[in-house]
């Protein structure tokens, strides 16, 4: 007896003491399991990878931005719970959780069935809420991938509470209906309701009818039952019957629903009087698959929108939370006169494509843009040619600066020498950098810039550079959005510096609207599936970048001007094939070395565009390709298109501005060249940087005695004052040019030359001087006129 008392008294404590160590491990594991669980409250910005969905500025639909779990493109857009038939929602609930309304997301009846059939041996079936189900394929699902294990479940309980208590039924309906997989959809898997609808029906999740919404409920635990629709309607009529028990709908809409002519897409199927199916057959299971295409319209342009999206908003925001709605900059008339420019070009060098953009140069607005040559009716290749080819810019960047020079305070009349010059380059052949005019010819004159840039001349160009410092320079480079690469030189001033056709347009359009530089851009308006705007550049407009005052933009305005009309082409004239009706042009050619480039920029009052043509993968056209004759016409076709229907006006002209003949009309006839009114001289206001290191230090190439052009006489120039040589000039600064005889008395010295204080006169060089001075007499020449020189 005292044995069996003391056994009891040790069963006892035995008891206590296991229930206490259970209890200690179940909380424990409960304290673990609460720490790892999710944070409830993501349900509210659920990133479901929705649709993004793009638009034009006429907000008709460009197309779609596909998300993708892993490398598997999804369809998926998110829909408000008043944008889905109710009678989807109720077969939903019937279907899935007739308690649904009734629980705090952990239904005990459906667990007790669950225990029941345990006990019996039975395997489980159902015992889920549509809480659960919401929880298992959201917050749960990078976590556990559906696998099902103990604590996965007890954390779907932990979490639906917490959901139930913080969402209202209605919410969760909505997650949930956005949140199911509808099976395959060919390029994409199908989620939420509705891809679902367009998928099966083509129809909208709110004209979904009572028997499609009972089709499309029967297939949520198992989307391969569509492949078998006649094992589907026994299903469909089990769950029309639940939902006659359960009040959603009457025996009468039952009856008519398992009578409807029910047409899953790619299903042939016939009916009897009764609703009874007679004929079921399979006929083409793609019919149900949705496109993964970004989309069939503007994918060049689409393509910088993505990017664009992505950058600001990150690729979560894009393809998640709803998904976005996109209202973008492009006008599908703009684009439609770039797309026919490209299909239309004719005479591209063999193997060569091109890139065109039109953008607004008042908003920086790309309104057009295509990055590879059209040929029919063919899909262009991927590559974008004009928003992401860097290329050599060529003499497009000569516009930029010889407006930098103006802005410094120079005018289009200043005087450079068109002649062979070198540079120190410890990088280059021989140690010298020795630019040259197009295929090396030079007229060995001394002429204005306006004239240099109308005739594209490098020799004039590099010695405008080294005046102003390429510091100078290279700073208004990087306000205009095309900085040069690091350790670049002077060639830089020749086009040796890459960008895109789309940022070259950006760069002349201050040109056009006063000098302000706006970076190109893509959107207008960016919201959520649900309205929330995200981006609205009227709200929040980007402040522009002044680079010019408006009287130095006019300037620089008024020589691109004068390299499209000033002379013809058989004057030489590069960028006249521009010109087109009665529309003001403006713009300038280009070619880097090969060529393997050809550029046209220009801009006119409305729009400013850029036309690069080259090979895709680089390399040389031939040498008879000239940017003038292959990319002007193409602009020009681009340009007038885009410009039809609308009223011809001029470039708006602001104060301050003069204007005077041309210096040399023999080769500027007619010309006159816009200038500062003297009370606006301010606008030059570029001053040249401080920290510019001192120019470099070139000699002027020599010439052999063989050289004897009539028209022309041998002189020795003072290089610091630009005049003949003097017996006061030190010997360092004496440099020798030739010159046109007409042009001597612009080099004549000062009348009266005077030494330097404590300086004496170089014996040497009065030797010189006197001997120069005996000018030989040269017989009249039969024309002072250089032959016109090629780009």
């Amino acid at each position: 007896m005292i044995f069996f008392v003391r056994f009891l008294k040790f069963l006892t404590s035995f008891l206590i003491a296991a229930l206490f160590a259970g209890a200690g491990v179940a909380a424990t594991y409960g304290l673990k399991w609460w720490r790892e669980l999710p944070d409830y409250r993501q349900l509210d910005s659920l990133s479901l990878g929705a649709e993004t969905r793009v638009f034009a500025r006429d907000n008709t639909p460009l197309g779609t931005l596909i998300p993708k779990i892993g490398e598997q493109a999804i369809s998926r857009t998110l829909v408000n719970l008043n944008e889905i038939s109710p009678f989807m929602v109720a077969a939903l609930v019937s279907n899935e959780d007739r308690r649904f309304f009734e629980h705090y997301g952990i239904d005990p009846y459906g667990l007790g069935r669950q225990v029941q059939r345990l006990a019996a041996g039975d395997s489980v079936q159902g015992g889920s809420t549509l809480t659960n189900q919401l929880i298992k394929n959201t917050l749960l699902l990078d976590e556990y991938q559906q696998a099902r294990t103990p604590d996965r479940k007890i954390k779907e309980w932990l979490l639906s509470v917490q959901v139930e208590r913080s969402f209202t039924k209605a919410e969760i309906l909505q997650n949930y209906l956005n949140t199911i997989y509808w099976g395959d959809g060919g390029p994409v898997e199908l989620y939420g309701i509705y891809s679902a609808a367009q998928a099966y029906f083509r129809t909208t999740p709110k004209d979904l009818t009572l028997a499609q919404s009972a089709y499309l409920t029967v297939l949520v635990p198992s989307a391969g039952r569509y492949f078998d629709y006649k094992a589907m309607r026994p299903l469909m009529k089990t769950l029309l019957g639940r939902m006659v028990e359960d009040k959603w709908i009457t025996p009468a809409q039952m009856d008519a629903a398992l009578r409807e002519d029910l047409q899953p897409r790619g299903w042939k199927v016939l009916y009897d009087k009764q609703g009874r199916i007679t004929s079921a057959k399979l006929v083409d299971r793609t019919q149900k698959e949705l496109k993964a295409v970004t989309t069939v319209r503007y994918p060049h342009f689409m393509g910088q929108v993505e990017q664009e999206l992505v950058r600001r908003f990150g690729r979560d925001k894009v393809y998640g939370s709803g998904g976005l709605r996109v209202y973008t900059t492009v006008d599908p008339r703009i684009q439609a006169a770039v797309e026919t420019a490209s299909r239309e070009a004719t005479g591209l060098p063999p193997g060569a494509t091109l890139g065109a953009t039109i953008i607004d140069p008042f908003t920086g607005e790309v309104l057009g843009m295509i990055g590879q040559k059209l040929n029919g009716s063919a899909p262009p290749e991927a590559w974008n040619n004009a928003a992401q080819g860097q290329r050599q810019i060529g003499s497009t960047i000569k516009p930029l600066l010889y407006t930098t020079a103006l802005s410094t305070g120079l005018t289009q009349e200043h005087r450079e020498d068109d002649k062979p010059i070198t540079f120190p380059c410890p990088t280059c052949k021989d140690g010298v950098y020795a630019p040259q005019n197009f295929e090396s010819q030079t007229s060995y004159r001394n002429m204005t810039i306006r004239e240099a840039l109308d005739r594209s001349l490098n020799l004039v160009t590099v010695r405008l550079a080294d005046r102003i410092g390429l510091q100078t320079f290279f700073g208004k480079l990087r306000e205009l959005g095309i900085p040069p690469n690091d350790g670049t030189g002077l060639a830089a001033a020749l086009g040796a510096v890459e960008t895109t056709p789309v940022k070259m347009a950006a760069a002349y359009a201050p040109f056009a609207n006063g000098g302000l530089y706006r970076a190109p851009r893509y959107l207008t308006r960016v919201t959520t599936a649900r309205g929330e705007v995200l981006y609205d550049d009227g709200l929040n407009p980007v402040k522009p970048t002044r680079v010019w005052t408006p009287q130095i933009a006019w300037l620089g305005l008024d020589m691109i001007r004068g390299v499209v009309n000033d002379l013809s082409a058989a004057q030489g004239g590069l960028a006249w094939p521009a010109k087109f009706g009665d529309w003001p042009v403006a713009g300038k050619t280009g070619t880097s070395n090969g060529p393997k480039d050809l550029w046209f920029v220009g801009t006119t009052p409305l729009y400013t565009g850029a036309v690069w043509v080259g090979k895709q993968q680089g390399g040389e056209m031939p040498t008879n390709s000239y940017s003038g004759l292959v990319n002007g016409p193409i602009w020009r076709r681009m340009m007038e298109l885009a410009h039809q229907g609308q009223t011809v006006r001029a470039f708006s002209e602001p104060p301050g501005i003069q204007y005077v003949d041309a210096p040399d009309q023999q080769f500027l006839p007619g010309v006159k060249l816009a200038v500062l009114d003297p009370n606006y001289s301010d606008a030059a206001n570029t001053a040249l940087q401080e920290n510019a290191p001192p120019p470099v230090q070139y000699t002027e190439s020599r010439y052999t005695s063989a050289y004897n052009d009539p028209r022309t006489v041998l002189i020795d120039v003072d290089r610091t004052t630009n005049r003949q040589a003097t017996e006061f000039t030190p010997p360092e600064n004496i440099v020798q040019r030739r010159v046109y005889i007409e042009q001597l008395p612009a080099y004549a010295p000062d009348d009266s030359p005077a030494p330097l204080t404590d300086e004496k006169a170089d014996p040497a060089a009065v030797k010189a001087v006197r001997n120069q001075n005996a000018v030989p007499q040269i017989p009249e020449p039969k024309s002072a006129a250089p032959q016109p020189v090629k780009p």
